[in-house]
C-alpha cells in the first residue's frame, strides 16, 4: 500500500464523520473554546479543496499547519466531550497520513 493510498483511506474513514461532528462541536463547545470556530473554518476550507481536487492529491499543507497551530498540535482540552476528542484524533490522523503521502 502506498502512502497516498493511506491518505485516501484515512480520508475515507474519517471525512464523513468529521463533517457531522465538527459543526456539532462548534455549536456545543464554541462558547468556552472559541478557537474551535477557527478549526471549523479551516476544516470547511479543507473539505472544499478536497472536493475540488477530485481524485487528485489535494494541496492542504497550509490548512494542516493552521490546524496544528490553532489546536496546539491537536491537544484536547480537559473540559470537553468525547466527540470533541474524536474530532481532534481524526484530524490528527488525517494530518499524519497527509504528511506521509508527501514523502513518496
Amino acid at each position: 500500500m502506498s502512502d497516498a493510498a493511506s491518505f485516501k483511506q484515512v480520508k475515507q474513514q474519517n471525512l464523513k464523520r468529521l463533517q457531522q461532528y465538527v459543526p456539532i462541536v462548534a455549536r456545543v463547545h464554541g462558547t468556552n473554546h472559541p478557537e474551535f470556530h477557527q478549526v471549523r473554518t479551516v476544516f470547511d476550507e479543507m473539505v472544499k479543496i478536497m472536493h475540488e481536487a477530485g481524485s487528485k492529491h489535494p494541496e492542504l499543507l497550509q490548512q494542516f499547519a493552521k490546524l496544528r497551530e490553532i489546536t496546539s498540535n491537536y491537544r484536547v482540552p480537559q473540559d470537553v466531550c468525547e466527540t470533541y476528542e474524536a474530532v481532534y484524533r481524526m484530524l490528527s490522523e488525517l494530518d499524519a497520513a497527509y504528511q506521509e503521502s508527501l514523502h513518496l
